[in-house]
């Protein structure tokens, strides 16, 4: 037995003479520890996060497609000649989304580590040439779009996805080097800055504030302090109200959104003709393309107000499952985020999730009164091609991080 013993005591001495006491620990693991090693309950955990993903993306699509022909067919008529016109290019838009998705899906999301700084470049670029009068197209005063024929491209939606995807790359790169400052500004401040520069240059708050929102996020989530955090949000508010009040047209929103009727039929109309839509829907609503105020009531009924409209014709309980399937997308992409396999993946999902949700509650807000008018549409909603396709393709972009969060991450874990 003495033989044993000491026998035992040899093999456990790794280093020197002296023998080493092993202790046996009770290891704790967590339900997102449990996933990691067990392939079963990854692949679960992974399926489910694309089912939560994309059955709510997939619903948002199709009620934007028939919105937007039920919101559009009288300014269609009267402009075109033709009810079907907004309704053919959404479809057309949606089936590009779709394949853009599958696309993304399929990719390893790495790639975007190595994409984001050349997509970055040409967004800019984009940008700036949306500026130019020649190549430019101009709506109500803003030069967002640049004109293709028959179509128009939105630079602006491709700089969101480009800079998600650059913070990630920059936050990653920078992993434990946050806490210093300069770490946390540099190179990461000023190309933000840039981009919402020229964004405002376009007379783009609303997408501005998406932007700037989503990138703090990201921060946020990198590990940032929160005392730098604090400070850099300070920052951003005081901006965005030398922003706000800089300007008169954006003076009247914002003071018009506390008491819309005090001008009711200038800059607190299009809010008043909303809340209206909302108002006449009631539980039921009144019946799908049966709207009144898309009869030249409602401004951009197609556009940023279209959930006023889909108010107004499915009621309060199809408002709710708009709201519903946003807050599942959301969760869905929170848990995508819990569970990448890396440090990239958990910041390009999040900066993903973050940009959906924070241009979501910016729109529905805007819409319902809650906050003041700026001009973002509704994700997946809303008519617009390239909001739609870039939309669609970043939730491929979640779905490849949602399928390497499966059986797959074995070896990483």
């Amino acid at each position: 037995m003495a033989d044993r013993a000491t026998a035992r005591r040899g093999a456990t001495a790794k280093r020197g003479d002296a023998p080493v006491r092993t202790t046996k620990l009770r290891v704790v693991r967590t339900p997102a520890r449990r996933v990691r090693k067990d392939p079963v309950a990854a692949a679960r955990a992974a399926r489910t996060n694309m089912i939560l993903l994309l059955v709510p993306a997939a619903l948002l699509t199709a009620i934007g497609v028939i919105e937007v022909f039920s919101a559009s067919s009288v300014y269609a008529f009267t402009t075109y000649d033709n009810s079907f016109w907004f309704l053919e290019r959404q479809g057309i838009y949606a089936a590009i989304g779709i394949g853009a998705m599958l696309i993304t899906a399929r990719m390893r999301y790495a790639a975007w580590r190595r994409l984001s700084a050349p997509l970055l470049v040409v967004s800019v670029a984009l940008l700036l040439l949306a500026l130019h009068p020649t190549a430019g197209s101009s709506v109500y005063g803003a030069s967002r779009w640049i004109g293709l024929g028959p179509f128009t491209l939105q630079p602006s939606e491709i700089a969101k996805l480009s800079l998600v995807a650059f913070a990630a790359t920059v936050l990653t790169h920078k992993e434990g080097k946050l806490d210093n400052w300069i770490h946390l500004a540099l190179p990461l401040g000023p190309i933000v800055l840039m981009v919402a520069a020229i964004v405002m240059l376009q007379r783009d708050l609303g997408t501005t504030i998406v932007i700037v929102g989503s990138v703090l996020m990201m921060l946020f989530v990198a590990g940032a302090r929160l005392r730098h955090l604090v400070i850099t949000g300070v920052v951003t508010l005081g901006g965005l109200a030398y922003l706000i009040f800089g300007e008169s047209y954006r003076r009247a929103r914002f003071f018009s959104f506390f008491d819309p009727w005090k001008d009711p039929l200038n800059s607190g109309y299009q809010l008043i003709q909303g809340l209206i839509a909302l108002g006449s829907g009631g539980w039921f609503g009144v019946g799908l393309g049966a709207s009144r105020q898309k009869w030249a009531y409602l401004p951009n009924a197609h556009t940023d107000f279209i959930f006023a409209v889909l108010g107004e014709e499915m009621g309060l309980i199809g408002e709710f499952v708009v709201l519903i399937a946003f807050g599942v997308m959301i969760y869905a992409g929170i848990r995508i985020a819990v569970r990448a396999p890396d440090t990239f993946g958990r910041l390009l999902a999040a900066g993903i999730t973050s940009w959906i949700g924070l241009q979501a509650i910016v729109n529905l807000g805007a819409v319902t009164g809650l906050l003041p008018i700026t001009g973002v549409p509704l994700p997946f909603v809303s008519f617009g091609g390239t909001a739609l396709i870039v939309t669609l393709g970043a939730v491929g972009v979640l779905a490849s991080i949602a399928r390497a969060g499966g059986p797959t991450r074995r070896a990483a874990a």
